[in-house]
């Protein structure tokens, strides 16, 4: 759990730091007029980055294993190595045993453990926890599971996670009680999509006991915080590389194969995507030299700022948990996400405002499931190149819609 009871400190400490990083970002220090604040759609992309994918385009080139000339087998090795990268970026406590698939993001990565995995772990009677309040990747793949097995005989329960009320958070408690012996797979996501709560994984373990398969979609995570699944126990991990400083259509799929049927994509894989996986290589490079703590007490500062300024706006309704708003607040803080509402303007009207103020954010329903928001809102999300300076601005405008 983060608190925010060193926000203020963290603004003073790390501001040096951050100006460094921020500098490396070419699309951020060449746009001063523009504030990007929609990361949780995409991040940016630092020079190192930018550096790798131009270095291995015009120096290896070639198709992983395929070929025995150098530029080939120098691209295999650059892919193995990348699977070594992420099991240690994720604090793999047993790498030798574990697997790492590439894919073209969260999205399929949760597909491709729905297609190809759960269909051959799950008998005729067990039960799956679905998130059905969180972002759609991590709802429709367990649907279509579902539907897929009961055409073959085989009936699944859908057993939707309980949350609680005031924050958003899971309800632990519930969920042990929800389940039973036939719970064998649980969805569950790292940091939410809208509300920007932590949504405290360690508890799942203990609520599911040691036998269900947990799969985490660590979307808005990686790259943000610390994520050691060492420290959780959980299956499998996805994420989407753009998002967490890379190309777009990159991502990976991490199974500990450690309960159930060993994790074996299915059918041909193909050419896989050299050039995503090498700017996946060197995003996770950069972020382990900056330090995903440091990156989470950033932006942690700048969402409890944030927040804290919108709830003496009374135009203004943010959502999620409401006790965490004040700067003082001792409950968790919002991961660099803050999703709002304008009680008198709508959220697209609000967007184009926003935009003509040179502030780049979300507006629209952000893909939650049908359990979640029902209306449009407005999403704030921030990365380690987001400067104090932009959310000062932005409170400043917003308080001049009230």
């Amino acid at each position: 759990m983060t608190s925010c009871a060193d926000s203020t400190a963290a603004v003073g400490e790390l501001g040096e730091w951050q100006r460094a990083l921020r500098a490396q970002f070419p699309i951020v220090t060449g746009n001063p007029d523009l504030a990007y604040l929609d990361s949780a759609a995409t991040a940016q992309k630092p020079r190192a980055v930018l550096d790798a994918v131009e270095t291995y385009l015009t120096t290896t080139n070639a198709n992983a294993g395929r070929g025995t000339y150098p530029w080939a087998n120098r691209t295999t090795a650059l892919v193995e190595q990348t699977r070594d990268q992420v099991r240690s970026f994720l604090d793999d406590p047993a790498p030798q045993r574990s697997a790492v698939h590439f894919t073209s993001g969260t999205t399929e990565g949760l597909r491709t453990i729905a297609r190809d995995w759960l269909p051959g772990f799950l008998e005729d009677g067990d039960e799956i926890v679905v998130p059905v309040a969180d972002h759609q990747a991590n709802i429709e793949p367990w649907l279509e599971t579902q539907r897929q097995l009961a055409r073959q005989g085989t009936h699944v329960r859908i057993l939707p996670m309980p949350y609680q009320q005031a924050s958003g958070d899971y309800d632990h408690t519930a969920l042990a009680q929800l389940g039973g012996p036939r719970t064998r797979f649980v969805a569950v996501t790292h940091v939410h999509h809208v509300y920007g709560g932590d949504m405290n994984i360690h508890r799942i373990r203990r609520a599911v006991g040691p036998n269900a398969v947990i799969c985490l979609d660590a979307a808005q995570s990686i790259g943000h915080l610390p994520l050691s699944v060492a420290d959780l126990d959980v299956d499998f991990v996805v994420f989407s590389g753009h998002k967490a400083l890379a190309l777009p259509g990159s991502g990976a799929v991490w199974a500990r194969q450690a309960r159930g049927p060993r994790f074996v994509p299915g059918g041909w894989s193909g050419t896989p995507n050299t050039v995503g996986i090498v700017s996946l290589a060197a995003a996770l490079d950069w972020l382990r030299a900056a330090g995903p703590d440091r990156i989470e007490r950033w932006t942690v500062a700048l969402a409890s700022r944030l927040t804290d300024g919108l709830r003496h706006l009374d135009a203004y309704e943010v959502l999620g948990c409401q006790t965490s708003l004040a700067a003082d607040s001792p409950v968790q803080r919002r991961q660099g996400i803050v999703t709002f509402r304008h009680r008198g303007i709508s959220s697209g009207d609000l967007g184009f405002i926003l935009f003509s103020h040179g502030f780049m954010v979300r507006c629209d329903h952000h893909c939650q499931g049908g359990a979640g928001e029902r209306s449009e809102s407005v999403r704030v999300s921030l990365h380690v190149y987001t400067i104090v300076e932009e959310i000062d601005r932005l409170l400043s405008v917003l308080a001049t819609l009230g």
